[in-house]
C-alpha cells in the first residue's frame, strides 16, 4: 500500500464521521433528540423533583412537588412507595435554617462565656 491509500482511507473515515454528525443535527433538529419543544416552561410547570438523597445504595428519597403540594417517594430498583402524601411547601426555608444557624451561634456563645465564668 502507498500513502495515496492511507489518505483515501482518512478522507473516507472523515466523511463518514462528517455525514453522522450530519444525520444527528438534522434528527435533533426534526425533534428526535431530546424532546424540548414539548416540554412546558418554568413557570408553567406541575411538577418538579425538589430534593432527592440517597438512602443507600438501592434506594433514594425524592422530594416531588406537584400543584404545590410535596410528596416523599422511597424509589428502589424495582419498587416505587409514597411515604408520606400532602406535604405543604414551605416557602421560608432559607429564613429557618438562618435562624437555626443564629440559634446555634448564640448557644455556642453562651455555653463559651459559661465555660470562661466556670474557670474563674
Amino acid at each position: 500500500m502507498d500513502y495515496t491509500d492511507y489518505f483515501r482511507f482518512l478522507f473516507a473515515l472523515v466523511f463518514v464521521i462528517a455525514l453522522i454528525g450530519l444525520l444527528a443535527l438534522v434528527a435533533r433538529r426534526a425533534g428526535f433528540g431530546n424532546p424540548t419543544a414539548f416540554i412546558k416552561a418554568s413557570k408553567d410547570r406541575r411538577l418538579q423533583v425538589i430534593e432527592s438523597a440517597s438512602v443507600d445504595g438501592r434506594r433514594r428519597l425524592v422530594l416531588v412537588r406537584r400543584d404545590n403540594v410535596e410528596h416523599l417517594l422511597l424509589i428502589g430498583q424495582n419498587t416505587e412507595t409514597v411515604v408520606e402524601t400532602g406535604i405543604q411547601p414551605t416557602e421560608n426555608v432559607n429564613t429557618l435554617n438562618d435562624q437555626a444557624k443564629d440559634f446555634k451561634s448564640d448557644n455556642t456563645v453562651n455555653l463559651l462565656n459559661d465555660t470562661k465564668d466556670r474557670a474563674s
